[in-house]
């Protein structure tokens, strides 16, 4: 029996790609994750390096809306909102300064785009061309700058403050899609967008945070600089003024709308997330509601990006399976290679694996236990705990931290955007979602009589799937 080709030349697998989707107002951007290392900087002057990248899309240049938001379900990954500048806006004057760039008043709704557009993630292509097209179903109106979260296998679209305008927003300025049905259906309006509000009372959405089926807002009223934190519970369907504290929402804190952060997928209890630039880990109590929830300071990750006193925007926090976590935390540093200015922006990238402690704190030190440790067995780093905000707090650390990667990039290749990030999330391109997608599209110009056509495929994809594996 003769040997095929891949077996006598002993061939490798083809191994997936690792990308990291991130979305800012004006670009979308795929990271090659297979390029990110672990950097080490002794010194204030660091290297900063250029972010390797599959590709990018200007979204401005290509005549997409700015300021999108997105989402990913079925391996699809979905933009929707926005706001379309006015044509030949300047490169400079659009991430700078958008509202001086104008609306195409002929586009969407006075230049706000209630559109959805969608980019299939499962091609061996979709990281080289990013052929972004416009979804067949549109938003019941245009959404500036939404909040987007799919909550119990909905999508729930909020707009938030425009970009450009601080005219009335359109109605409704919130609504939920229904993927089952392909139906967008509206929401009762939130009292900060409640269109009888007065010219001097207008209100702009900070922050938000999801925790089950509990929107949480925050929003700045411009009469009287104070913040307000508003909820929306899906399942009661109606808005609630919580109060004008933080210390009013009935969470944890770091699931409040001043933090960032996601749940370890290996772990329901334990959550990574951002506060005022640092990191940190909270175990939180999960049948127990009078156990204290536990913090951890995670400095081994954050350490670096804290130690260059880099001024910081809002990081976002990417889950990328299983034990796996990536914090980006954006900033601007000053830099005389920056070409467009004094400052220069950049963007500090740090993978990780998350595992919980077999002991206590007294016992992992009495028997060694490192309870830090990086993929190159660097040095320990210190864990500590916090929280300057809540009265529950244990010393103890009950994480180890293994380093996958870290590091300074350029963000030279954005041009002169703010280091803004929309949304960011991960992706990792197999065989087997090809062999599926390819399938679909194969199977579904016969839908009269193709059962010999699925069996075929069927066949074709479980042999194809055995020999990748």
């Amino acid at each position: 029996m003769k040997k095929t080709k891949m077996a006598v030349e002993g061939k490798p697998k083809p191994k997936p790609k690792p990308v990291l989707w991130v979305a800012t107002p004006q670009h979308l951007v795929a990271i090659d994750m297979s390029k990110l290392k672990i950097n080490h900087y002794e010194s204030p002057k660091f290297e900063v390096l250029p972010l390797t990248l599959f590709n990018m899309l200007n979204l401005a240049e290509k005549d997409f809306p700015f300021g999108m938001s997105c989402f990913v379900r079925d391996s699809k990954l979905y933009m929707v909102g926005g706001e379309k500048p006015k044509s030949g806006a300047s490169p400079l004057l659009l991430p700078r300064q958008p509202r001086k760039a104008g609306h195409d008043k002929l586009f969407g709704d006075r230049g706000l785009s209630p559109y959805v557009y969608v980019l299939d993630l499962t091609g061996l292509d979709s990281t080289t061309d990013l052929d972004l097209r416009k979804h067949h179903t549109s938003m019941l109106a245009a959404k500036p700058i939404p909040i987007v979260e799919e909550i119990e296998g909905k999508i729930y679209v909020l707009s938030s403050t425009p970009w450009q305008v601080e005219c009335l927003l359109p109605v409704p300025t919130f609504e939920v899609y229904d993927p089952s049905i392909e139906q967008w259906k509206p929401l009762p309006e939130p009292p900060f967008h409640e269109q009888r509000l007065p010219r001097s009372q207008i209100y702009k959405v900070i922050y938000h945070s999801v925790v089950g089926t509990t929107i949480y807002v925050l929003a700045l009223c411009d009469r009287d600089y104070s913040d307000y934190y508003y909820s929306y519970n899906v399942n009661e369907g109606n808005w609630k003024l919580v109060g004008k504290s933080v210390d009013k929402l009935p969470v944890p804190y770091p699931f409040t709308p001043l933090c960032v952060g996601k749940f370890v997928p290996a772990y329901n209890d334990i959550f990574i997330y951002i506060q005022f630039d640092r990191v940190y880990a909270a175990m939180i109590p999960s049948n127990d509601k009078s156990s204290p929830t536990r913090y951890q300071l995670l400095d081994e990750v954050d350490g670096d990006f804290l130690n260059r006193d880099v001024p910081s925007i809002k990081g976002v926090v990417v889950d990328l399976g299983e034990h796996e976590m990536c914090i980006m935390q954006p900033g601007i540093t000053d830099s005389e290679h920056d070409k467009l200015g004094p400052c220069c922006s950049i963007l500090y990238i740090t993978t990780f694996k998350v595992e919980k402690l077999l002991h206590s704190s007294s016992s992992a030190q009495a028997r060694g236990l490192k309870l830090f440790k990086t993929a190159d067995a660097s040095d320990v780093s210190q864990t500590s705990s916090h929280h300057d905000n809540d009265v529950q707090d244990i010393q103890a650390p009950f994480l180890s931290i293994t380093l996958l990667s870290k590091g300074f990039y350029d963000l030279d290749a954005w041009g002169p955007e703010a280091p803004h990030i929309c949304s960011a999330f991960f992706h990792q391109f197999t065989l087997m979602g090809l062999l599926m997608a390819s399938i679909s599209l194969y199977v579904a110009p016969y839908p009269q009589d193709c059962s010999h056509l699925g069996m075929t495929c069927c066949v074709f994809t479980f042999f194809m799937y055995a020999f990748m594996n």
